[in-house]
């Protein structure tokens, strides 16, 4: 097959997929996001006519949901498509979408003033995260242990810039034992998954999380599987947390994939799974 491959920083994961395409005997064409003239009301550019589908891999969700866009537009196969990327890249989109399929989520609540997340806040009880709709890696969310902390918070969000810090998403904090879960979904299997562990209550690995292998349990699968599901499938990876209980939760659902951390401690071949299963999803 040819296959396309978009980007905008070439990182460990986008090597490893033009290797793993070139090893499978398919031929790769990198696509420079950032040098794309996109002309809407014309055909794809002749070098890229042909093209059986298209890893969408851009590090910038803005480019990557745009160019996603503009392939489709052009007649091109996208994975993940511009829809899945949208929704996976709003928090509040797809908390609802995986609450209205039954996937198990933290308690939250969304509010659109500073008194309406105060009285969130007191509804969910204290701690409470405060997270960013759009973004990533852990940043810009904030956990606040009582209202005056919330106030800091909300303070901050409201004199920013920015419209979307004044819609203000809440959810309960879930006291994970000092880890969570990054599992991944390939077209509606989980072939690998890893923990994260930190002394932080962040645990994200672009924030010095340590990355170690996961059991793949029947309930963290089939957990996967419906969170995978329910924003639309291909190749996604899920973050979940565990309760103190045992039960999980899923907190978030990622459309562009890292993965070089679960190579490294797993000995997994993810992108050679990647690539292999959505050759076989495109020849369907």
């Amino acid at each position: 097959m040819r296959i396309g491959v978009t980007y905008d920083l070439v990182r460990e994961e986008e090597r490893l997929l033009v290797e793993a395409a070139k090893r499978l005997g398919h031929e790769v064409k990198p696509i420079f996001v950032p040098k794309m003239l996109a002309r809407i009301d014309g055909d794809a550019p002749e070098n890229l006519r042909g093209l059986d589908f298209v890893l969408e891999r851009c590090v910038s969700f803005y480019r990557a949901l745009a160019s996603s866009a503009v392939l489709e537009g052009w007649g091109l196969r996208v994975v993940n498509p511009h829809q899945v990327i949208r929704d996976c890249g709003d928090k509040l989109v797809t908390t609802i979408r995986l609450r209205s399929r039954g996937v198990p989520v933290p308690r939250t609540v969304v509010a659109f003033t500073r008194e309406g997340a105060v009285e969130a806040a007191r509804e969910l009880g204290y701690p409470v995260v405060v997270k960013p709709i759009y973004g990533s890696w852990g940043r810009l969310m904030a956990r606040a242990l009582s209202e005056d902390d919330l106030l800091d918070v909300i303070d901050f969000r409201e004199s920013m810039p920015v419209s979307h810090f004044k819609v203000h998403y809440l959810q309960e904090f879930v006291n994970k034992p000092g880890r969570d879960i990054r599992s991944f979904y390939v077209w509606g299997e989980v072939p690998v998954a890893i923990y994260r562990y930190s002394n932080r209550w962040k645990t994200n690995t672009a924030l010095g999380g340590r990355a170690e292998p996961a059991e793949l349990t029947e309930e963290l699968v089939e957990t996967t599987i419906r969170a995978g599901d329910a924003v639309g499938g291909g190749v996604l990876g899920v973050d979940l947390v565990e309760s103190p209980e045992g039960n999980l939760y899923v907190i978030e659902v990622n459309a562009v994939i890292e993965f070089r951390n679960t190579v490294r401690v797993t000995g997994y071949d993810l992108a050679g799974h990647i690539v292999e299963r959505t050759v076989q999803e495109m020849r369907r």
